[in-house]
């Protein structure tokens, strides 16, 4: 593929946007309760949900573009290197985003338009461009902006917002917290050299351990209740609380013999394994509406 091509996909950090792809996946399915689901709404939905998250990652990445020079995980970035001008992501943003809300608009309905327009507002207006750089409390507010997706997904299946939407927001939104945090710890040398203030708690090793275990705790009671809810089955419960409990595990074990930095990195890693099976679950393992669950309903 040629590099001028592979610039533009690398700015729009695809592996976040495959991420939230999956997360979006897991609430449409959820929403859908097994239903009959017509495949080109599914897509239409998750495309125009894709588009979004992409643009609002290249704003991210026009707007981190200084910070990103300072610290060794991004410095490599195109614009940091120069490789796209400012004006050029801007453009490339745009028509991202435009088609993104266009596609929503026309086949998810206005609710998931507005749901994913606020996770960009939230991301981009909100973290990216001042709390990032100001707040130490800044994750806890950009958190609401990783819920969008699967939040979204949700409604351009369902239509609606009711206790479902509320479990699933409230999840992913948890979900951001110790998975922030535990980049936070093992990068937190680039992150002061960069000037991107954190928590106090994080500023210390065992302090932060324990605001990461309080989280992950906080996360697996809310993991739990979309199948008290009805709306997961026994099999989501099941993997759901072994995850929970193998995270907390890691967390509560502390850096030990392998050292703060990779325990911190391994708490990282692991919740994305996390995230990524529970969206899994939370699609495959619904209480359907009808007999067969979502795989006849496929078929």
């Amino acid at each position: 593929m040629p590099g001028g091509i592979i610039k533009y996909i690398q700015v729009t950090k695809p592996w976040i946007v495959l991420g939230n792809l999956l997360t979006a996946s897991a609430g449409y399915f959820l929403a859908a309760k097994g239903g009959r689901i017509d495949a080109f709404h599914l897509l239409a939905s998750l495309a125009g949900i894709s588009l979004l998250v992409a643009s609002g990652c290249v704003c991210n990445n026009c707007i981190d573009r200084n910070l990103d020079r300072k610290m060794a995980r991004t410095r490599n970035r195109a614009l940091a290197r120069g490789l796209i001008t400012p004006r050029v992501a801007v453009v490339y943003a745009s028509f991202l985003g435009v088609s993104g809300a266009a596609l929503l608009g026309a086949e998810a309905g206005r609710l998931c338009l507005v749901i994913v327009l606020s996770g960009f507002a939230v991301y981009v207006l909100a973290y990216s461009l001042y709390l990032k750089r100001h707040c130490i409390y800044a994750n806890l507010i950009g958190s609401l902006a990783g819920a969008a997706p699967p939040l979204a997904g949700y409604c351009a299946a369902g239509h609606r917002l009711d206790a479902g939407a509320l479990m699933i927001g409230l999840v992913f939104s948890l979900w951001q917290m110790p998975h922030a945090y535990a980049i936070a710890l093992y990068r937190r040398r680039e992150y002061a050299a960069a000037g991107i203030p954190l928590m106090p708690a994080l500023q210390e090793m065992p302090a932060g351990k324990q605001v990461i275990i309080v989280y992950i705790l906080i996360f697996a009671v809310a993991a739990l209740m979309p199948t008290f809810g009805g709306y997961t089955g026994y099999g989501y419960l099941a993997v759901t609380a072994a995850m929970s409990l193998i995270w907390l595990t890691l967390a509560l074990a502390g850096p030990g013999r392998i050292g703060e930095r990779l325990w911190a990195k391994q708490l990282f890693v692991f919740s994305l394994v996390t995230i990524a099976v529970l969206s899994v679950m939370m699609a495959t393992d619904v209480t359907v509406a009808s007999q067969g669950g979502v795989a006849s309903a496929l078929g």
